[in-house]
Formats: C-alpha cells, structure tokens, sequence
C-alpha cells in the first residue's frame, strides 16, 4: 500500500506560480512511476504529468507543456510539481497517483491516488 498526501495548493493570480507537493508513504515511492491529474467542475479528471521511477523522463499533457515541470526527490519519498504561468483554466483540484507503468496517461491504470488539493487561478 502506498499512501499519498498532496499539498501546496491554494489561490493565485494569473500568471503566477504555485509548486504543488506528493508525499509518499508505505511502500517507497521509487518503486512507483507518478502522475498527476486534475478535475475541474463538471469536467472528468484530467492527465497533466507524469515522471519515471528514477524521475530521468518526463511526459506533458499539451495544455501544460513548457509551463508546469514535474521532478521528484526519491530519498524524501516526494514528488513535485512546479506550475508557473498559470490559467483560469488551470482552476482545477489536482491529485498524485502512482503506477508501475510509464507513462500513463489514463486513471484507470493507477493504483494509488491522493486526496488533491485545490488550485485556484483567478483572473
């Protein structure tokens, strides 16, 4: 079992920066590829990022490439992600979740998930 904790969330204005944090509990998470999603209102959770075991590879929805980055430090169990030029439309509760496989990109194929923690980008 692993047990995730997201935090770091909160309100912003646009253009500005938020990192988000996952800790990992349980298992530790190098044995684990992660993830992170999020939902808006009304909308079906979204994939946003994903990063490999040894955090060497990353992959990137369209909608956050060259904006959000992905990284993990695997002594402290943690992984990150750093969001800069940030959207209204990046309003969104954002959730971790771990996985065997890289990358992923649906949720069905994660076994782990956090709680999320809201981001709101006002305009």
């Amino acid at each position: 079992q692993v047990q995730l904790v997201e935090s770091g969330g909160g309100l912003v204005q646009a253009g500005g920066s938020l990192r988000l944090s996952c800790a990992a509990s349980g298992r530790t998470v190098s044995n684990y590829a992660m993830g992170w999603f999020r939902q808006a209102p009304g909308k079906e959770r979204e994939f946003v990022a994903a990063i490999s075991r040894s955090g060497g590879s990353t992959y990137y929805a369209d909608s956050v490439k060259a904006r959000f980055t992905t990284s993990r430090d695997n002594a402290k169990n943690t992984v990150y992600l750093q969001m800069n030029s940030l959207k209204p439309e990046d309003t969104a509760v954002y959730y971790c979740a771990a996985c065997y496989s890289y990358p992923v990109v649906t949720t069905h194929q994660y076994d782990y998930w956090g709680q999320g923690t809201q981001v709101t980008v006002s305009s």
